[in-house]
């Protein structure tokens, strides 16, 4: 009996590995060589492509395809039609499988509804991608991305509220974590108020 639960009307290749307590509902195609870690939660009609990477307790909601090179890290949320791309200048007539970029989702990040990750890009860790957000570019630690392109707006924090900064240094009004900033870079503090 298997340690993971996985729709009768999904298809797992062989050679997949997937982790303890994962669920995989409806119309899902895992593809060979892919790796799911363990507590995941994978929605209806999700593609995960040969050789995806994908973490532990990583939320990956409803209509998300992951093509071969995408690597996503520990509690990210991939949010409902939210799309990767793999090659940046794709025509049918010409094969460009030995071209695909790697994309890189680190640890905690969100990717909100609809918005479109292109190849080559590092979503820094515990990022937000705003819905229907279009990323051109990285994305650093902490911050609050949206728009096309998408730019910073905003820093957040691993609870997911938005951090306000002061002098730059911020505290969550909810969970009470400090954090300092200097430039685009965000670190915790790792001390509460």
């Amino acid at each position: 009996m298997a340690d993971y639960f996985v729709h009768e009307s999904s298809y797992i290749d062989e050679g997949v590995e997937i982790g303890l307590g994962t669920k995989i509902w409806h119309f899902c195609h895992v593809m060979p060589r892919a790796r799911i870690g363990e507590r995941c939660n994978i929605g209806q009609n999700v593609l995960v492509s040969s050789d995806v990477i994908i973490g532990n307790n990583v939320k990956i909601q409803n209509n998300v395809s992951l093509y071969t090179g995408v690597i996503v890290e520990d509690d990210a949320f991939l949010g409902p039609s939210m799309v990767f791309t793999n090659v940046v200048n794709p025509r049918s007539h010409v094969n460009r499988k030995d071209e695909y970029k790697s994309t890189l989702v680190r640890k905690g990040a969100s990717i909100g509804a609809n918005a479109t990750i292109v190849c080559g890009v590092t979503l820094g860790r515990y990022c937000f991608v705003g819905a229907g957000s279009v990323v051109t570019r990285d994305v650093p630690d902490y911050a609050l991305v949206y728009g096309s392109p998408a730019r910073v707006h905003g820093w957040m924090c691993q609870c997911g509220e938005q951090l306000q900064f002061d002098n730059d240094r911020a505290t969550c009004k909810v969970c009470g974590d400090s954090y300092q900033k200097e430039d685009l870079i965000v670190t915790p503090k790792g001390d509460k108020a």
